[in-house]
């Protein structure tokens, strides 16, 4: 929400069902092109692990996490006036974490000690897009580092079986586009996403696998695997989504997607083969007004590991309801604005 609490103010605010985050953005503080923002955020089961071991969750060694903390925040545009903003931003967090033994949680399990993680994120975004589903027009290309820092480091699991790191760095990119063309509205999601982790653990992995979009700033698409099946040190993902309209007045919509991925296994959780593939597909309606749309989706993992051999099933919903005065999206105008300017591309 802009201009909230009061003018050159921004108020970002999550609320689910067990997790608040958000974030108070103070426009042009540090400079003409420079922001500050302070956030806070915590609950309960953000930091649940669940061990998944070659397509079996094992619930014995898996535990619930909550927690919360804060961050400070600072951006800075570099191009101001550009067509498309180059941001950069560093970001500090203090993010203190509790466990706890779940329902099903062996006795002879040790948990990891309770302690505050220290993150320090590093980066820049050309481009972005909006948390929207499927935005009709939106390009990114961004690179992060990201060092996490834990005070209680050492042995846990059964007989210490696993390793809590002190200090893991990440490295990732992605590239991603959306478009829509002017003429058919056929809508087109292309994007590749790769990363690596020094010093990887259980919790600094990156952990592939699931379609659902808003699981995370970066989410990792692999349709037919579960949510995070795969956990990872070195990883590189591309993926697509293609979706034609249909109707009188193109409100509903056939999707299909695909993604696949060569990784590099976290040490523990290795599984034969490297390569990682997953199709699916899915049917949607967008309301006349644009204020809501949902999408109905299954998946197939070519690759997914279950009991009988290869190939996983997964289903999911996505819903999308604007609460704002507007029923359209900054996507939405720009779409408008191009297909009024004509563009040879159909």
């Amino acid at each position: 929400m802009p201009n909230v609490p009061s003018t050159n103010q921004v108020l970002r605010l999550v609320i689910a069902p067990t997790y608040v985050d958000g974030e108070l953005g103070f426009k042009g503080l540090l400079g003409p092109n420079t922001d500050l923002g302070l956030s806070v955020f915590g609950g309960g089961y953000a930091y649940d692990y669940d061990e998944v071991r070659r397509g079996n969750y094992y619930r014995d060694e898996s535990f619930e996490g909550h927690g919360g903390g804060a961050s400070v925040s600072v951006y800075h545009l570099f191009n101001p006036g550009g067509t498309v903003p180059l941001n950069g931003l560093v970001r500090a967090t203090v993010n203190y974490r509790t466990f706890k033994d779940g329902h099903d949680t062996a006795d002879n399990f040790e948990l990891p000690g309770n302690q505050p993680f220290t993150i320090l994120r590093a980066g820049f975004r050309y481009g972005g897009h909006e948390p929207v589903l499927f935005p009709r027009l939106a390009m990114e290309i961004s690179a992060w580092y990201e060092m996490e820092h834990r005070t209680e480091n050492g042995r846990y699991g059964i007989a210490g079986d696993r390793q809590l790191e002190a200090t893991s760095h990440r490295f990732f990119g992605r590239a991603q586009l959306n478009y829509t063309l002017p003429s058919s509205e056929h809508n087109i999601l292309i994007g590749v996403i790769s990363g690596a982790v020094v010093n990887a653990d259980r919790f600094s992995a990156f952990r592939v696998g699931g379609a659902l979009p808003f699981t995370s700033e970066f989410p990792l698409y692999l349709p037919g695997y579960f949510f995070g099946e795969l956990s990872t040190k070195d990883f590189g993902l591309a993926y697509g989504i293609y979706s034609i309209p249909f109707g009188p007045s193109k409100q509903w919509n056939v999707t299909a997607l695909a993604a696949t991925a060569l990784v590099d296994y976290v040490k523990g959780l290795e599984q034969p083969g490297h390569w990682n593939s997953g199709v699916g597909g899915g049917f949607g309606y967008t309301a006349k007004n644009r204020r809501w749309r949902m999408l109905l989706t299954s998946g197939y993992g070519i690759d997914a590991i279950r009991s009988d051999g290869r190939g996983g099933y997964n289903v999911g919903t996505m819903f999308q309801y604007n609460f704002g005065k507007s029923t359209t999206f900054a996507s939405d105008r720009a779409f408008e604005e191009m297909r009024r300017a004509r563009v040879p591309i159909r």
